[in-house]
């Protein structure tokens, strides 16, 4: 028997002495020099042990060794999750599906559903019918990407794309205790590929919109935090039914409104369905209360309540999944809440408030409210009724809302918490034995997705000496490969930047460049019309340089050269940003001593440093990053609520009848 798998062998040894096979009627075969603690251990047992190796042709033989050594260090190998992980000996001899308790604990069952309409693999998971005990939830699993290989599902969003871009100029209200409303104000959203096309015409509330916003939002609390927690989570699970349903309409709208590429807007549908479905499974747990002691002759119950009024400041950026994300989370606690959606994208926020709507949330829980940031932004923050405030956007507002939420006016009966995510300076560190085929293109889908503009994007690549010359001529040619242009054409992978103010702010930091270092390259080869700004990637930037260190928001990358791998990390830890980092390389030690020090909320290693899942990635970070939980996380409900605890003297004399009572 040949193999360097330890169940393989395990079974062949058991089988063999089902059989009856005495030990010396069969042997063993390992590689010389491979898994050497195998080797002995077989010898300890007294079985017969050929040592070979193997011979021939280079290729050919490089392949086979490659793959004897996956066998065993492969990260789901046997030996690696019970020496490396420490997991329970009796959980990995188990048979597969058989766990026990302690082993499937953070496992995760995967239902499938069939193809819908032809088009995308979707998985099934459990909704607010599923019978939950004490302290558990049903399972959730991520919505699965959309698989652009099929021809069916290519032609189902082009087919939502097109049906898109012949209904645009839609008419977008303000939403108050279940009335649309008008204002007399207007704000006009534009394709960015094409700013003469107007996606929508929405409304622009003012300081009367907003009063009876918050009014309605603390005349619907009430009635909201009392009810079950199940009962709210249903609302989020047939919200998540019904963006599911219009999948392909919702990312088409984000193709025109938000200029994001196909598979962009389908990722972005699909977070927005994830925190409905994870954030609904999170408020079961969190409504079975905490775990305190309770000595003989005492009860003690923990419970948490929602804070009240919740305001939602979202961003344009993601601009269905963040905005979720933050309203599922408040609702779901038990607080009621006013959206205030960004002036760029308020029809992709719509179809969030019609969702709730349609999957039972009440009238009032949730008023909708389009209107410019600088004037309903931090009236918000400072209303006297607004007991938490919750913000994704840029550093100085985020900083100005804290400031201004810490304020306690004379009406105010609560201490207002805000929260806020506030961006990054991100570093992708490209180590001296990286893979370059990995590190191009982790380096240019971190630092060109979506144009630049996520606050995870990678705006400084950190590359040790010996590799940088390579590593540099490689990614410059692959960002010069990229296909720009409209959204609206599948090919596209980098699409325009949000708005004309976007554009004039990064043509200053192209201009500038020259002051920081050399510019490889800034391509102009871009469309005629629309908000375009090509990749640009210039190198030997200091690391202290404003360039370096200021978020910049868009695709101009930064490429610094580190002397050693500990200078390389001290680069990446240089700015007050700690969002996201990333590592390339194949040392071990390195990923150790990177996965410690490197200055981030999120760290990722050898992939993107991009894309976080709800509940794999929790994302958030910390610095002048943001303060707050991890959104998509186990704790990020916490922060809505408040804990309640009633302790009762269960040693009393008889009991009073509730008909003595008048109960």
């Amino acid at each position: 028997f040949g193999s360097h798998n330890l169940r393989s062998l395990a079974y062949a040894i058991a089988a063999a002495s089902a059989a009856g096979i005495p030990d010396e009627g069969y042997e063993l075969q390992l590689l010389y020099g491979m898994a050497e603690p195998v080797h002995e251990a077989v010898r300890r047992m007294g079985r017969r042990l050929r040592v070979y190796a193997p011979m021939g042709e280079l290729v050919p033989g490089m392949a086979y060794l490659v793959r004897r050594l996956l066998e065993n260090t492969s990260n789901e190998s046997f030996v690696r999750h019970r020496f490396a992980e420490g997991q329970d000996l009796d959980d990995l001899l188990a048979r597969p599906g058989r766990r026990s308790a302690r082993g499937r604990r953070g496992r995760q069952r995967v239902r499938h559903r069939g193809r819908r309409r032809g088009a995308v693999t979707q998985r099934a998971p459990a909704r607010g019918g599923v019978r939950v005990g004490a302290g558990r939830a049903p399972s959730y699993v991520p919505a699965p990407l959309a698989e652009w290989h099929s021809a069916g599902t290519r032609e189902e969003m082009a087919r939502a794309v097109e049906a898109t871009g012949r209904s645009l100029g839609r008419v977008v209200p303000a939403r108050i205790a279940g009335h649309d409303v008008q204002t007399d104000r207007r704000i006009f959203s534009v394709d960015p590929a094409d700013p003469s096309r107007i996606v929508a015409t929405s409304a622009c509330c003012g300081a009367s919109e907003l009063r009876r916003a918050v009014a309605a939002a603390v005349e619907a609390f009430p009635g909201w935090s009392r009810r079950p927690m199940r009962e709210r989570a249903e609302v989020l699970f047939g919200a998540a039914r019904h963006l599911r349903e219009r999948r392909f309409e919702a990312a088409a709208l984000q193709v025109f409104e938000a200029g994001k590429a196909w598979s962009e807007a389908d990722a972005d549908v699909c977070e927005a369905i994830d925190y409905l479905e994870y954030y609904g499974r999170q408020a079961l747990l969190v409504g079975g209360g905490g775990t305190v002691q309770s000595p003989p002759g005492e009860v003690n119950r923990l419970s948490y309540r929602g804070r009240g009024v919740a305001a939602v400041i979202a961003p344009w950026n993601f601009p269905l999944a963040i905005p979720t994300g933050m309203t599922a989370a408040a609702l779901a606690s038990g607080n009621t809440v006013v959206l205030k959606p960004a002036e760029q994208t308020p029809a992709i926020a719509l179809m969030l408030a019609d969702a709730l709507r349609e999957g039972g949330l009440p009238p009032g829980a949730l008023s909708f409210l389009p209107g410019i940031g600088e004037e309903i932004g931090e009236a918000l923050a400072t209303h006297p009724a607004v007991a938490t405030v919750v913000f994704t956007g840029s550093k100085a507002v985020g900083l100005r809302l804290n400031e201004l939420g810490s304020h306690v006016g004379p009406a105010q009966r609560e201490v207002r918490r805000v929260f806020a995510e506030m961006g990054g300076k991100n570093a992708l560190v490209v180590d001296s034995d990286a893979d370059l085929d990995v590190a191009v293109p982790a380096a240019v889908q971190s630092a060109f997705g979506f144009a630049g503009q996520r606050c995870s994007a990678a705006s400084r690549i950190v590359v040790l000496a010996s590799v940088h010359d390579a590593f540099v001529e490689r990614f410059v040619e692959a960002a010069r490969s990229l296909r720009i242009g409209p959204p609206r054409e599948m090919g596209t992978e980098m699409g325009p930047v949000i708005d004309e103010e976007a554009v004039k702010r990064l043509r200053r930091w192209q201009e500038r460049a020259p002051e920081f270092g050399a510019v490889l390259l800034a391509r102009e080869d871009l469309p005629e019309r629309g908000y375009f700004v090509g990749p640009t990637i210039v190198a030997g930037v200091g690391q202290t340089s404003e360039m370096a260190t200021t978020e910049i928001f868009g695709p101009i990358v930064v490429v610094m050269r580190a002397p050693s791998f500990e200078t390389a990390i001290e680069m990446a830890n240089s700015t007050d940003y700690a969002l996201t980092a990333g590592l390339i390389s194949r040392s071990p030690s390195h990923i150790r001593f990177a996965s410690e020090e490197l200055r981030a909320g999120n760290v990722y290693i050898n992939r993107t440093i991009t894309g976080a899942v709800v509940g794999r990635q929790p994302f958030g970070g910390h610095g002048m990053s943001g303060f707050g939980q991890k959104a998509g996380g186990p704790d990020y409900l916490f922060q809505f609520v408040e804990p309640h605890v009633v302790t009762e003297n269960t040693l009393r004399q008889g009991f009073a009848p509730e008909w003595l009572t008048g109960a």
